[in-house]
């Protein structure tokens, strides 16, 4: 974690646990949700009595290390629950999800129309969603490149092939080397649909994951990527401040305040989808991630708290 975020990580906890816990934040206030008597957190029963549980979990890329964490602190508290996470991309995750093959797909996007009436037709079941962290989609270049900020505009006309050379951006006179995810990923959709609007030129290297896309700019300084927030604290490289629009001011993601107010213009919710509604041990888990000590977890890893319009949105699945 940059120094940045260490300086108010106290403040921001006390934040995450209030806003939680009131229902307020920078949004509209929502009322808090209630924890179920579901007969797992905080039961009774000897640890030796309880059914064992397994919940496998897939997709996001974005969302791995994060869940990963999630999910190995909530199994220290509940060994009875065996939680697997793996990667692949939202899009995987999600046809895992619709193809029963996992119990709940991480997607850094929302599912399309089409998805959920697949989930519908194949599992007989409504999709549910959960929304537990908020991300900024870093822009990164690498930290010799001079190049401090960028607008949306100019970040789409690099990928889409219209700006080659940085020169043309403020930068010295060098190639620019785009690197991307692969069609699968979220955030491959995200940044398309958002910046590129439009395709993406033929020169991005697509890359299998977030890692890979870092580890590359970090070896290449004509070299951009594209990355969930989470990933830009790795030393050789930097996120680069994002302005909406020419003569907007440029915000640094990397600044709390700057995704959660949504100044930061490639600010996202991250998302869970399960097919019908949770309950139990996975309902349990849910609360968890939402709860103060989740939230605490989802910024340690780099990410932010969820909003008043985040926890407003996760009742229909969790009340």
């Amino acid at each position: 974690m940059n120094q940045k975020r260490w300086l108010t990580f106290a403040g921001i906890v006390f934040l995450a646990a209030v806003m939680l816990l009131t229902g307020c934040g920078g949004q509209q206030a929502a009322d808090p949700v209630e924890t179920p008597d579901n007969g797992d957190a905080g039961d009774d029963t000897p640890e030796e009595a309880q059914e064992s549980v397994a919940i496998m979990l897939g997709g996001s890329d974005s969302e791995v290390n994060v869940v990963a964490r999630l999910a190995e602190e909530y199994m220290n508290d509940n060994p009875h629950v065996s939680i697997a996470v793996t990667g692949g991309g939202s899009g995987v995750g999600i046809s895992s999800l619709i193809d029963g093959d996992i119990d709940v797909a991480n997607s850094s996007r929302p599912m399309r129309d089409s998805e959920i009436a697949d989930l519908e037709a194949n599992q007989g079941e409504d999709a549910y969603a959960v929304r537990f962290a908020v991300d900024g989609v870093a822009v990164l270049v690498n930290e010799n490149n001079p190049v401090e900020e960028l607008t949306v505009d100019q970040i789409g006309a690099i990928y889409r092939g219209e700006i080659t050379n940085w020169s043309e951006v403020g930068g010295e006179n060098m190639d620019i080397t785009l690197y991307g995810r692969q069609s699968t990923s979220g955030t491959y959709v995200f940044f398309m649909e958002l910046v590129v609007q439009g395709e993406y030129s033929e020169r991005k290297r697509n890359m299998a994951g977030t890692s890979d896309i870092v580890e590359a700019v970090i070896g290449d300084v004509g070299g951009i990527g594209y990355a969930a927030i989470g990933y830009a604290d790795e030393d050789g490289v930097k996120a680069l401040s994002v302005a909406a629009g020419e003569g907007s001011q440029a915000y640094d993601p990397t600044v709390l305040e700057n995704v959660t107010s949504g100044n930061y213009p490639l600010t996202r919710p991250l998302y869970q989808y399960i097919a019908g509604k949770p309950e139990g041990a996975l309902l349990d888990f849910f609360l968890f991630e939402v709860s103060e000590a989740g939230q605490a977890i989802v910024l340690q890893e780099g990410f932010y708290p969820i909003t008043a319009a985040d926890i407003d949105f996760n009742k229909a699945a969790l009340e």
